[in-house]
């Protein structure tokens, strides 16, 4: 694709590929030929009439190759249209019969086949041109010494100066003889518009266009329109992809500068713009191709749909080179482990309909798509739809010649063979595996003629080695929850029957985890169920923060709860590292912060926005100001603590909580449980032990 002739500054200079055009001066059609050739241009255009492909009965010219170049037909210095050349190459088609037996013998050649060795070929070959609107056909005679030729060889081209066309317009050029040796040539071409040629000063249309300069400063990106005050332009940013839907367009007048996000630059972006008049030349820019914020903006806004029963689609604004495989995730954690059959490593077209080649659809089972050897997005497609992670195990049956089968079991070292001597899980349940295969307790996930997936729960191994921990575990649990309806009856009836409450926060200081227990603590006063890592830190620990996480917010929304995002300044730094370099590593935060590891799953909410109804945001508006929330997150609600808890509650409790009045004691209730310890945050620390200065940011 040409390089518009804008000025780019995220270049590197002007674009070396913008084409200067040679010019012909008059009107007047031409036809020239390679050395060896005479060739003649019949005057006027024909009727394209093809005809049938007939026999040649002697050797015959035949075009080969059609070759285009672009030039400028100008009938004075600043009045031009562009102009097709085309040139037509030509070779030798069918021989001469030679003589057989009759000069072996020593006889003369015959004196007829002498006579057309030294007569000439002539051809006539046709033009045939077509640009919406327009379409013409020409005739060219060419002739050329027969003697001089050998058959299948290139004897030369013959030249035509040339066929006028719009700026922009797509062409289709044919070329055959009459009468028609064999199937014509075709050539189909997309001219350049004004962006790609330097042309402003000779062709009318061009001058008359807005002239665009495209900058950058800081973050954001501006486009600088000169144009004079009077004038009245178009412009429209479109995804260069598709339908080319313009996502946004405005009329305007006069010079102006449009600033974009960085945020919103991907590579497919272009910019187009035309004077408003009738039948005007519009151009287009695309100048973030290679922009690298462009391309990890492209990366973030990717996601993976479920098309049941089996089909799957990648999402993306523009083309990208991908490849999919799928994958097996174990709910302990590590690696998601690859599973060449059934699916293997293969180019993903974006934003069209796929098929997993699966019988049946596992919540463990997940997809990676990966760039260029890196792995950009996995997400596991059917845990929203069958629940969290389970704790089965997949077996590869494996089928070679003559009916042999082998069976191993996918472990994070690899796959162990069942009834292996080998010192893991599978190997030591090896037998009970089998007699469950066998009595049809695994499902079969894939099947061909290489092999078969079987996953196995392994819930009843589990329950039968740790017994006893479990009965001790669920003694313990029945004690300690007949302590608390006790104590708390009407509490914990109240949280039985509340709305469910999921708070991420950031682990910033004591101080602040202080505040978040006493906010948790309130709102389990009025019918919430609050659920909080801060009261979860064995599951946390067990599980995972992203595990732990990840089923809690599944529960949370089936059961019509919301999850509370709290921002903190802490928080707002986690969030703008992660959109600025994408997820940092997991070690960079502590292993309880589950709101560090929250963000994979957050942000892709709020980018496709699924947020509303299902999030709501809060500050505490001692500790940060209202614009230091990044924008992204403001899709939904985000109220300030306690200036706005009856807003805040509101939104917690649903369309069927409390009225008005009920809500104001409630509010009234939780800023009083608050004060303490939002006090305490507010109070300068007397050691450096917390390594955070709270208040106003």
């Amino acid at each position: 694709m040409p390089v518009p002739w804008f000025l780019l500054s995220l270049a590197l200079g002007p674009s070396p590929m913008v084409l200067s055009l040679e010019r012909i001066v008059g009107s007047q059609n031409a036809a020239r030929c390679s050395p060896g050739l005479s060739c003649h241009l019949r005057g006027g255009d024909m009727l394209c009439m093809p005809g049938s492909i007939v026999s040649a009965l002697e050797p015959v010219l035949v075009p080969t190759r059609l070759q285009t170049e672009l030039v400028l037909r100008c009938h004075q210095e600043t009045d031009c249209d562009l102009c097709v050349r085309v040139a037509v190459h030509l070779a030798v088609h069918g021989h001469w019969e030679e003589p057989g037996d009759k000069e072996q013998f020593g006889k003369a050649a015959d004196p007829e086949l002498e006579e057309h060795k030294n007569a000439s070929l002539q051809a006539h070959v046709v033009l045939s041109f077509q640009a919406y609107p327009t379409s013409r056909c020409v005739l060219l005679e060419v002739q050329v010494l027969a003697a001089l030729l050998q058959p299948g060889q290139p004897v030369g081209s013959v030249v035509f100066d040339c066929f006028e066309a719009a700026l922009g317009a797509e062409v289709r050029i044919w070329s055959y003889t009459q009468p028609r040796y064999q199937k014509e040539l075709s050539l189909t071409q997309q001219l350049p518009d004004c962006s790609g040629l330097e042309v402003r000063d000779s062709i009318q249309s061009c001058s008359a266009l807005p002239w665009l300069n495209v900058s950058t400063d800081g973050e954001d990106v501006h486009l600088v329109l000169d144009v004079s005050e009077e004038q009245h332009f178009g412009i429209s940013l479109y995804w260069n992809q598709g339908s080319k839907t313009p996502r946004w367009h405005r009329n305007l007048t006069g010079p102006q500068t449009i600033t974009l996000n960085h945020t919103d630059l991907v590579p497919c972006l272009c910019i187009q713009v035309w004077p408003l008049e009738p039948d005007s030349v519009r151009t287009s820019i695309c100048p973030f191709k290679n922009d690298t914020r462009a391309s990890r903006n492209l990366w973030r806004a990717v996601w993976l749909q479920l098309l049941p029963p089996r089909g799957w689609r990648l999402n993306a604004p523009c083309s990208l080179p991908a490849e999919a495989t799928l994958c097996w995730q174990a709910p302990s954690g590590g690696p998601c482990q690859p599973l060449v059959p059934p699916l293997y490593r293969e180019n993903v077209t974006v934003n069209k309909d796929l098929e997993f080649p699966l019988l049946k659809g596992h919540p463990n089972l997940c997809v990676q798509v990966s760039s260029w050897e890196t792995l950009q997005l996995q997400e596991c497609l059917w845990s929203d739809s069958l629940g969290p992670l389970k704790d089965d195990i997949l077996l590869v049956e494996t089928r070679g010649p003559q009916d042999n089968r082998s069976l191993c079991a996918l472990e994070p070292s690899g796959c162990t063979p069942l009834l292996s001597r080998a010192s893991t899980r599978a190997a030591r349940l090896g037998a009970q595996l089998l007699q469950d295969l066998k009595s049809g307790k695994c499902l079969k996930l894939w099947d061909d003629d290489l092999g078969a997936l079987w996953a196995c729960p392994m819930d009843k191994y589990i329950h039968q080695r740790w017994a006893l921990v479990w009965l001790a575990c669920l003694l313990f649990a029945a004690v300690l929850f007949l302590l608390l309806l006790l104590l708390k009856k009407d509490h914990v009836k109240a949280a039985v029957r509340g709305r469910a409450a999921l708070l991420l926060y950031s682990a910033d200081d004591a101080g602040f985890e202080r505040l978040v227990g006493a906010l948790a603590s309130a709102l389990c006063q009025l019918s919430l169920r609050v659920v909080v890592d801060l009261w979860s830190r064995r599951e946390v620990s067990a599980q995972g923060p992203l595990a732990w996480f990840h089923a809690q917010r599944l529960q949370t929304l089936q059961e019509g709860g919301m999850v509370v995002l709290l921002f903190s300044p802490g928080a707002v730094a986690l969030c703008r590292e992660w959109l600025q370099d994408g997820a940092s590593p997991p070690g960079e935060h502590g292993p309880h912060d589950a709101f560090a590891a929250s963000l994979s799953c957050v942000l892709p909410d709020f980018l496709q926005g699924r947020a509303l109804g299902r999030y709501v945001g809060a500050y505490f508006d001692s500790l940060l100001r209202p614009d230091a929330v990044p924008a992204l997150f403001r899709a939904g609600p985000v109220l300030a603590l306690p200036s706005q808890l009856p807003e805040f509650l509101r939104a917690l409790q649903g369309p069927d909580g409390p009225g008005p009045w009920r809500l104001a004691d409630m509010a009234e209730q939780v800023s009083q449980a608050l004060q303490p310890a939002l006090d305490s945050c507010l109070r300068p620390p007397e050691t450096e032990e917390t390594g955070l200065v709270m208040g106003p940011e």
